[in-house]
């Protein structure tokens, strides 16, 4: 299960409460009725009210997520095998023949990216054979060049590193030899035991004997004496002076500096020109961990995976998670009128004339026959209170006061008691900047070429109400023509007076209003007397105002 792709189950961006807990219901639901994986999913802040339910029920808020489009981390990333900077040129080409990967990542200790090797970087060391003192220049260490060569160490320091000297192949008369050999050199020989004394006492620091020669007990005293080190080897000459420079250590070749990696957060729009860019064969890839976990190329676009989602309480467009078109939308739970989103293919889409998104949550829990958890019918409680004004808003229906009542018993809680400590959390607002209430729970609409934005704010608490509208209107001014809209409402509605005190501002907005509930101003705003709905009383108003007045 945990390895399982998972499917986000997300809300509007100016997340309420029926937006949040329906997010955690329908996650549960489909977490126990199917064998995928769903995470509840929040695509704005939560505001005082939600915050205050989630905690009453000891249920943690849902993570955060911005954008849904698609990452590297959606991306099939190429595992490679593990390679580290001490392992040898021929370690690495036989990984890499036997993954079949062109490029191999060299990581520390720590799965950290240290470096990397391409088969381009081991190319260049086989067309480098003429450059015979690659070795000491890579302090490469004797029991890798033993390695290298099937061979073993029988006198020496297999730890100790070759640092000083040439690779020689003494087939030559050791008088002939004493012209070309250096003390500090490797010599590699046969059999002849004359010429293999001669060497070690020239102080060579190895001599390789080839065809897996015995090596007398004289020698290998001498050898002791000199501190010279003896490898010997079942190959012949040849194979062991074609093979050993194959012994130097990555970390002479591998590329360390200037490497572009990309994060598994990355977006894939963001990265595509830098691998246009930056032809490389693979990209390696970065975890938050910052450990480096693959690569990825350019031919990884083809099969990139969109987001899977599930949409609750909307299906708006401009209401969605950013690059929502970039994303595969599965299903849509909702009760609000048809939007603006359009999808590729054919998706679940359950829309209901309730009042709130939690009584369709309740009722898909009876229709599988899941149990109700608690916690999980406290929060659908709190968002049909939420949604329907505990009941006093025209979109409430009797299923919704079914469904609240029934999720009341489950969670043991008293359904006035807790609507009025639920609306005092919520309209605790003292200490937020204007902004922030403005668009605590604010949503964009378009009528007839007309774009316009609507907040709310719900209070039980008239006096609060009053004070909000004196840091509301300076603010509403600044914000009119911000973000695509040319008009700007706000709701200011009291719960126990069933009313909606509206703030306006905005060329052609008092007409607005007045062409669509037939009022006169109050001072500088709009009293609408039993108006608490934005979505079922003033939207579809303003819509058949903008129609009215502009078409």
């Amino acid at each position: 299960m945990a390895s399982q792709r998972k499917i986000y189950v997300v809300g509007h961006k100016s997340p309420d409460t029926d937006s949040i807990c329906s997010a955690i219901a329908y996650a549960d639901i489909k977490n126990r009725s199917t064998d995928r994986r769903y995470v509840a999913k929040r695509a704005g802040q939560i505001n005082e009210e939600t915050e205050y339910v989630l905690k009453r029920f000891g249920v943690d808020p849902p993570g955060y997520i911005a954008d849904v489009g698609t990452q590297v981390k959606d991306m099939d990333i190429r595992k490679c095998p593990d390679a580290y900077s001490y392992f040898s040129v021929k370690n690495a080409w036989d990984i890499m023949r036997d993954s079949g990967t062109v490029t191999l990542l060299v990581k520390d200790g720590d799965g950290s990216l240290e470096g990397l090797v391409t088969v381009g970087d081991i190319a260049r060391i086989f067309m480098e054979m003429s450059d015979n003192k690659i070795l000491s220049r890579a302090r490469t260490q004797y029991h890798m060049i033993a390695e290298t060569i099937d061979g073993k160490i029988v006198v020496g320091n297999e730890d100790a590193c070759f640092t000083k000297g040439k690779v020689n192949v003494g087939a030559a008369h050791h008088e002939i030899m004493q012209d070309h050999v250096e003390s500090g050199d490797i010599v590699i020989m046969a059999d002849r035991e004359e010429d293999q004394r001669f060497v070690i006492e020239m102080g060579v620091s190895c001599v390789i004997i080839c065809l897996g020669s015995k090596v007398s007990g004289e020698i290998k005293k001498l050898a002791g004496e000199h501190g010279c080190v003896l490898i010997t080897s079942p190959l012949d000459t040849y194979t062991v002076a074609t093979l050993i420079n194959q012994s130097i250590p990555l970390q002479y070749i591998m590329k360390k500096g200037d490497l572009i990696t990309f994060s598994t957060e990355d977006y894939t729009d963001n990265i595509q020109e830098i691998m246009v860019k930056n032809r490389h064969r693979a990209f390696p890839v970065i975890n938050k961990k910052g450990k480096c976990i693959g690569t990825i190329s350019r031919r990884n676009f083809m099969s990139m995976r969109k987001k899977q989602l599930v949409l609750v309480d909307h299906n708006e467009k401009d209401q969605a998670v950013d690059n929502i078109e970039n994303a595969e939308i599965l299903e849509i739970i909702d009760h609000h009128r048809l939007g603006t989103l359009e999808t590729l293919q054919p998706v679940l889409f359950r829309n209901q004339p309730v009042g709130c998104t939690a009584t369709i949550m309740y009722q898909i829990y009876e229709e599988n026959r899941l149990e109700i958890a608690p916690d999980i019918a406290g929060l659908l409680c709190a968002a049909i209170i939420s949604d329907t004004l505990m009941f006093r808003s025209p979109t409430c229906t009797m299923a919704d006061k079914m469904a609240a009542g029934a999720l009341a018993l489950i969670a043991d809680i008293n359904i006035e008691r807790f609507a009025a400590e639920m609306f005092q959390a919520g309209s605790n607002l003292k200490d937020k900047a204007p902004e922030e209430i403005f668009y605590q729970d604010y949503k964009k609409f378009m009528a007839d070429g007309v774009n316009f934005g609507v907040g709310q704010i719900s209070s039980m608490n008239a006096m609060e109400l009053a004070e909000l509208k004196e840091r509301l209107l300076p603010f509403m001014e600044n914000e009119c023509g911000r973000h695509g809209v040319s008009q700007v409402f706000f709701m200011l509605t009291s719960i126990m007076e069933e009313s909606t005190e509206l703030l306006y501002y905005g060329e052609n907005s008092e007409q607005m209003v007045e062409e669509a509930f037939h009022v006169d101003k109050d001072g500088d705003t709009y009293i609408l007397k039993g108006v608490v709905s934005r979505k079922k009383q003033l939207i579809p108003a303003l819509m058949q105002a903008a129609q009215n007045l502009y078409v």
